[in-house]
């Protein structure tokens, strides 16, 4: 079983995250903010995405935010606030019934982590670490087969084309700032990654409409999208979005050597609309994704959906 060595400084960071609030908060760790889900799939594109079932084709994230009383606006200390989440996603090649030699491996991962959000000079910061399992002891591939066999599709059954199990540490930092534009919001940013991908990104997001400038945003990996992991007091109605970003990649474990090799500048366009009724919001929204690899016949668009009832 594979350890990067890599990512040493995220297992010492997510432990950080992770103990941290109780050692500011008390044992309780503050207490409880609200818990937000969010779904990828290229089916979700509709009636824009492939409907391919490859690439980039699934994930699902659940987040569960802990911490001082939210009041709008973000803690000035780090670990005030906490998100844990859990993330599985699974990257698949163009055929799964045959896949070419030259297409990107089979590619389960499962996440387990957590980011403190806070307010540094004016900067929001996101800092966070995750364990990340991959390869066949993550179980994906057997859920992806059933869902696959439950509505018809063909079987999947890649063991001799998956990447290797492995347990690897994963680091990532986001750093923006929020800048009023007339009735919207324009947040650039820049993110650093390392451990199972090892990136330089940056980029810029939009938000107009009925948007709650008091609520709490987190960025879905995947795609981008922004979504709100905590409400405010100023939301109510329709809210748009959109944004894009460009990441120079350094090297992948979801595209190792074995497989073809890693297109080293990746882009993502994104828009998406999100509604508000009381505490409760809906968001769906689509996002391109450029080629991730050498021989990747084309870019393909995925949709994200979330929903968060509160009462």
């Amino acid at each position: 079983m594979a350890f990067s060595t890599r990512g040493a400084a995220a297992l010492v960071l997510l432990a950080a995250v992770v103990a941290a609030p109780a050692n500011a908060q008390g044992s309780a760790g503050g207490e409880s903010l609200g818990t937000v889900q969010i779904f990828t799939n290229d089916w979700f594109g509709m009636p824009f995405g492939d409907r391919f079932d490859r690439w980039r084709t699934g994930a699902y994230q659940v987040s569960h935010f802990r911490g001082e009383a939210w009041n709008g606006a973000l803690p000035s200390d780090p670990f005030a606030l906490v998100e844990y989440r859990f993330r599985g996603e699974i990257i698949a090649p163009d055929n799964l019934a045959a896949p070419a030699a030259g297409d990107r491996l089979y590619a389960p991962a499962l996440y387990f982590g957590a980011t403190t959000h806070f307010e540094m000079r004016g900067i929001e910061v996101a800092l966070g670490a995750d364990l990340v399992l991959t390869g066949d002891q993550t179980g994906l591939m057997g859920l992806h087969d059933g869902i696959h066999r439950t509505f018809g599709g063909s079987n999947v059954d890649l063991a001799n084309f998956m990447i290797e199990d492995g347990i690897y540490f994963n680091g990532i930092v986001e750093g923006a700032r929020s800048l009023d534009w007339g009735a919207a919001n324009v947040r650039p940013f820049l993110e650093v990654q390392a451990g199972v991908e090892s990136l330089v990104r940056a980029g810029v997001d939009l938000r107009f409409g009925s948007y709650d400038d008091e609520a709490l945003l987190i960025r879905d990996p995947i795609t981008g999208q922004r979504l709100i992991g905590i409400p405010g007091d100023n939301g109510g109605g329709w809210t748009f979005s959109a944004g894009g970003d460009v990441a120079f990649v350094g090297d992948s474990v979801l595209l190792p050597i074995s497989g073809p090799a890693i297109e080293d500048t990746r882009y993502r366009v994104r828009g998406g609309v999100n509604y508000a009724f009381g505490p409760s919001n809906f968001f769906y929204g689509v996002t391109y994704l450029s080629e991730e690899f050498v021989g990747q016949s084309e870019g393909q668009l995925v949709g994200s959906m979330s929903l968060m009832l509160r009462f």
